[in-house]
């Protein structure tokens, strides 16, 4: 199974588009959202292409395909608006014998890590910046931001497929990997 993970697309209907595209276009199975879907929240400028009802509807057509953890800037309505499950703090997958624990970032990240032993995985978003290193023994993991990218970073996602991660940008340019 393909995944595509993306984090911190803040409302823009833009890049909303372009990652739909890459989706597409990787035949990736699953699309897995870090969070922060539909609003730019009060530390962040409006990103490019800001229609938070364009960004749900255009999600939406890929309904059944789409799984996302809350983040920050998360509203109780937004579950009903997405239609698809979005308000769960975490949530944790098995990939290879390994366990992955799958969040946002602002609440478990590697400064405040969650109950994980050596070898496991740490998935998140919230910093808008690409990660791939390990802290005590934890890979940490982060696809950067859809469409607030931070740090001189580049508009980015992920994808896993058979342990191998691949961090590209929205041009579906490769630009670090992890095989795990």
């Amino acid at each position: 199974m393909k995944w595509m993970i993306a984090s911190d697309i803040h409302g823009s209907a833009h890049f909303t588009r372009k990652l739909v595209e890459r989706f597409h276009e990787e035949k990736a199975d699953r699309l897995l959202l870090l969070g922060d879907i539909l609003y730019h929240g009060p530390r962040n400028a409006l990103p490019d292409g800001y229609a938070p009802m364009e960004t749900a509807a255009l999600l939406k057509k890929l309904k059944g395909s789409v799984f996302s953890v809350r983040g920050n800037c998360e509203a109780e309505i937004d579950e009903v608006v997405l239609e698809f499950p979005s308000s769960a703090d975490y949530a944790l997958v098995e990939l290879g014998g390994r366990l992955v624990f799958v969040t946002h970032g602002h609440v478990y990240n590697e400064r405040h890590l969650p109950p994980l032993r050596p070898g496991d995985i740490l998935l998140h978003g919230h910093t808008h910046v690409p990660v791939c290193r390990m802290v005590d023994g934890i890979l940490i993991m982060n696809p950067g931001s859809v469409s607030i990218p931070k740090e001189g970073s580049v508009h980015s996602y992920m994808t896993c497929e058979d342990g191998l991660f691949l961090w590209k940008d929205l041009n579906g340019v490769e630009f670090m990997r992890y095989e795990a």
